[in-house]
């Protein structure tokens, strides 16, 4: 058996894609910061007969997210699928005026370095196996940047980046790095944006294996 390895486990989108991925008979690992919180999820799945397990690691601290990422594959077999959905902290949505250079460290850790801490822990697993997906899930600033929310704009935007190459690099190996762009607000939109439908989206880029990008609903026209 594989895993899912979730990195910002919540009980939105986060407990979805554990469902739908369990569903599928995959192993669920769910990382986050807080344990009680993880304790929670892990006893509903479990009590909908899903294997899942709870690691607590914080996106900021490398060597927690490797621990908790190692981990989840020594108890629950090799991640095969790593879903990157951390949410990012109020403190990084600043309008672009009043960011400094400083007020991006957090944002670029959390989004950048998180992200490429996650891809480095499980790559050699995927590897072994001879398959694995690579999930990024992002709002819409990564991709049209909003100047009220400088940090995770510019964060998003790099972390897209680095997903992009990610597909190139690792298409020969089949391994694939995608991402799932949410224009709008998580909602109880059953056709585009409850979380039941992401989760759902997320299965069909996982198994679809096709472009690098996906929307879950279409951009919003700017000019409206």
């Amino acid at each position: 058996m594989t895993t899912f390895a979730l990195v910002g486990a919540g009980p939105g989108l986060g407990l979805a894609a554990a469902r739908r991925f369990g569903a599928a008979g995959h192993s669920v690992a769910l990382v986050s910061r807080n344990a009680d919180h993880l304790d929670a999820l892990v006893t509903e799945l479990d009590g909908e007969g899903i294997r899942a397990r709870g690691f607590t690691a914080d996106v900021l601290d490398p060597a927690s997210l490797t621990a908790a990422l190692h981990a989840a594959a020594e108890e629950l077999g090799p991640v095969e699928i790593l879903q990157f959905s951390p949410v990012p902290r109020a403190d990084f949505m600043k309008p672009v005026l009043d960011t400094t250079a400083g007020d991006l460290d957090a944002p670029l850790a959390f989004s950048v370095k998180g992200s490429v801490t996650c891809v480095n822990a499980v790559l050699p697993g995927m590897r072994e196996l001879g398959r694995g997906t690579l999930l990024f899930v992002n709002g819409s600033s990564a991709v049209r940047p909003n100047l009220m929310v400088a940090g995770t704009s510019i964060a998003f935007a790099a972390e897209s980046a680095y997903a992009a190459m990610l597909h190139d690099a690792l298409a020969e190996e089949n391994i694939h790095a995608a991402q799932l762009i949410i224009p709008g607000a998580i909602s109880n939109d059953p056709e585009h944006s409850s979380p039941t439908a992401l989760a759902e989206r997320l299965y069909a880029i996982h198994t679809g294996r096709g472009d690098f990008r996906h929307y879950s609903e279409p951009m919003p026209d700017r000019t409206g």
